[in-house]
């Protein structure tokens, strides 16, 4: 048995999972202590299906705790940013494009030092030793909490990083410190700017941490706790405390992992339906396509690994506007639907109302939306189905006909088939495939950087880049005889000299479980 809880901005929802069998749904509105909610639905679980704790295997959470934190510029430790670089980079200094907000929110603080490597590997400058020790001291004066290191070129070369981690380490003990070559790739400002966030976020890391285990083991369960990441795969607790920046865009991962298990579609569109927006993005051996360009969060430029997703602004909260002509959106009630939607007996005409009027929903009292105007249901309709094509249309790498899997509560607002883009498949269960997906995922591996590969060796060199992906696989908990190869890519660099290739594998398998002999006891 396994437990799946996504705790999204509007809900959080979760299922009991037995094996493949979806056994039981709870879904509550989130509530701001996001502890109490998942409580809430634990118990929730319980009460449809009893089930002893020592018969859970595993718990998988995905959170929207730390990207909430960043958007909302809360809870972000005092962070420092120091470059390794000199003489090469001063012209653009850390936290070059922040919003003034979020430099104002971390008391951000950038400096330079004398390091790095070119392109090729070779070292631009000896590493100043000396100068980070005495910036180490001012920023320990200072009251920095948490340190992001950026070496240029540290993917291809990270001695210097990993040097200046054991100097902070020495003269400062307590403070955290993040490397970047261990969370973004190639392109400095973007790897720095991944890592100045995860750097700001890992005080929060380790208090929601503390807390969620807190409320697991509150319900006594003592199964393995993990995460979801952006990849669709988890982490364990204390990986997340390390890299919490691996956690965005866990919610659209959670939903496609989910698509792809519940409709036993593998490669596909998905359309993820939810009260305020659609999220869209297409599924590649059943994992979600990676962006393969620099991702804005927060407004900050960032290149850590995220799915390739597209927000559009319609949900089931979205208004209706009458026009002519009739839009649907960007505008919603988003969680107050409940309480301002017509068919809960509330003044605003919403996406739901109209799915009702139209019979492809049923909630809420259909009688409230009797008088609508057909024709306005079906243009709104229409607006709806025709902006969700274009979505797929954007996102799509191939043409043809292309399944789309919905999923989310508000999925039921899509027609049958989307105009120019395929059919729509709403598996069972759709309006939880988000906390599906985090049930059912496996454990990942990837190794992401440049190798430089002798005449005739290419091959051999694959072979060692795909073990060490899966041996990174089975470290991070996957069963070993699960370990699958489930994307690789080997790109030459012509600028670079010797055979440069940027080579990207990535394994995944199923989470080893320690099997727990425990004796037989009463379901309560």
């Amino acid at each position: 048995m396994r437990i799946g809880i996504d705790v999204g901005g509007t809900h959080t929802d979760a299922v009991l999972m037995d094996g493949s069998a979806v056994v039981a749904v709870a879904k509550r509105h989130t509530t701001a202590d996001v502890s109490k909610g998942i409580r809430g639905v634990l118990d929730d679980l319980q009460r449809q299906r009893p089930f002893l704790p020592a018969d859970v295997d595993a718990v998988m959470i995905g959170t929207t705790h730390f990207l909430n934190a960043l958007v909302e510029a809360d809870r972000l430790a005092r962070t420092a940013a120091i470059r390794l670089c000199l003489p090469a980079t001063a012209a653009l200094p850390p936290f070059t494009e922040w919003p003034q907000h979020l430099r104002d929110a971390l008391h951000a603080s950038g400096h330079l030092l004398a390091g790095g490597h070119e392109f090729t590997g070779r070292r631009i400058s000896p590493l100043d030793v000396a100068g980070l020790r005495r910036i180490g001291e001012r920023l320990g004066e200072a009251g920095v909490q948490s340190i992001a290191v950026s070496s240029v070129f540290s993917p291809v070369n990270a001695e210097f990083e990993e040097e200046a981690a054991d100097v902070l380490g020495q003269v400062l003990p307590d403070v955290r410190v993040s490397l970047s070559y261990r969370i973004g790739r190639i392109g400095l400002l973007e790897r720095e700017n991944a890592t100045i966030i995860n750097a700001s976020l890992r005080l929060l890391a380790e208090e929601v941490a503390a807390a969620l285990r807190g409320v697991v083991r509150a319900c006594g369960i003592t199964a393995p706790l993990l995460l979801s990441q952006n990849d669709g795969t988890v982490m364990d607790v204390e990986t997340v405390q390390e890299y919490p920046v691996s956690t965005f865009a866990s919610g659209p991962a959670n939903s496609m992992r989910g698509a792809a298990v519940l409709s036993g579609v593998r490669d596909c569109a998905v359309v993820d339906f939810g009260g305020t927006t659609s999220d869209v993005g297409t599924l590649r051996a059943g994992f979600p396509r990676e962006a393969t360009s620099a991702v804005e969060v927060a407004g900050v430029p960032t290149n850590f690994r995220m799915p390739d997703v597209l927000s559009i602004a319609i949900g089931g909260g979205s208004l209706v506007h009458p026009g002519p002509p009739v839009r649907v959106g960007p505008g919603s009630v988003g969680y107050r639907l409940p309480r301002r939607g017509l068919v809960f007996g509330g003044d605003v005409l919403t996406a739901t109302d109209v799915a009702v009027a139209a019979g492809r929903a049923d909630i809420g009292d259909r009688s409230l939306v009797c008088h609508l105007d057909k024709e306005l249901v079906h243009h709104a309709l229409r607006d709806m189905a025709s902006r969700h094509a274009d979505a797929v249309n954007s996102m799509r790498t191939t043409p043809g006909e292309i399944p789309v899997v919905g999923v989310g509560g508000g999925s039921a607002l899509l027609p049958e088939w989307l105009e120019g883009v395929g059919p729509v498949i709403r598996p069972e269960h759709y309006a939880v495939a988000n906390a599906v997906g985090a049930a059912v995922a496996q454990v990942s591996g990837e190794v992401d950087r440049i190798f430089t590969i002798s005449p005739g060796r290419r091959r051999q060199t694959m072979d060692e880049v795909r073990q060490e992906a899966v041996d990174r696989a089975v470290a991070a908990g996957a069963a070993p005889s699960s370990v699958v190869i489930i994307d690789e890519d080997d790109i030459p660099i012509p600028y670079l000299p010797g055979e440069a290739t940027r080579i990207r594998v990535k394994a995944v398998g199923d989470l080893r479980i320690a099997r727990r002999r425990v004796p037989e006891r009463t379901v309560p």
